[in-house]
């Protein structure tokens, strides 16, 4: 594991605790979800799937673009981050697969049935895809780089064993 040199205070926080990884978690699990109701609508045929995949989809989109805003304006405003080639990685697959979810979202608008099978469920799973590495992109800013960590947790971990 890579220790960091210096903690790297976000900008966009309050009271000490960034943004962004507070927002991020529910437009995350809302176009997670998408999958689960792509697969549900496959299988059964059930409007219902259908109707849930597009409020999963604008939640999702709507929260994500939110979250990515807060954790852009960091990346540009924090001179640490902007050196981290982790971060200009994380943002750009974020833009990519925020891009994908609005298309995966514009496409269920108005008929949501219409096109789940295959284009909303592909562009579900390749988002879902994209999550996974955008998120572990995310996660290395977190515990190698220590982005947005409180000075208690870094000493914390300069005197834990582990």
């Amino acid at each position: 594991m890579i220790m960091a040199r210096e903690q790297i205070v976000s900008r966009m926080s309050i009271l000490g605790h960034p943004i962004h990884p507070m927002l991020i978690h529910f437009p995350v699990a809302a176009l997670l979800l998408l999958i689960a109701t792509d697969i549900g609508y496959a299988l059964t045929g059930d409007f219902f799937w259908a109707r849930a995949g597009v409020w999963l989809a604008g939640i999702g989109v709507a929260g994500g673009w939110v979250s990515g805003a807060v954790g852009f304006l960091d990346l540009v405003i924090v001179e640490q981050i902007r050196r981290l080639i982790t971060g200009w990685c994380h943002a750009l697959l974020a833009v990519m697969l925020l891009s994908l979810a609005t298309l995966n979202w514009f496409i269920r608008v108005g008929e949501p049935e219409l096109l789940i099978l295959p284009w909303g469920l592909y562009l579900s799973l390749l988002t879902g895809f994209l999550i996974t590495v955008t998120s572990l992109l995310g996660g290395e800013l977190v515990y190698d780089h220590a982005v947005g960590v409180s000075p208690e947790k870094m000493a914390e971990r300069r005197h834990s064993p582990w």
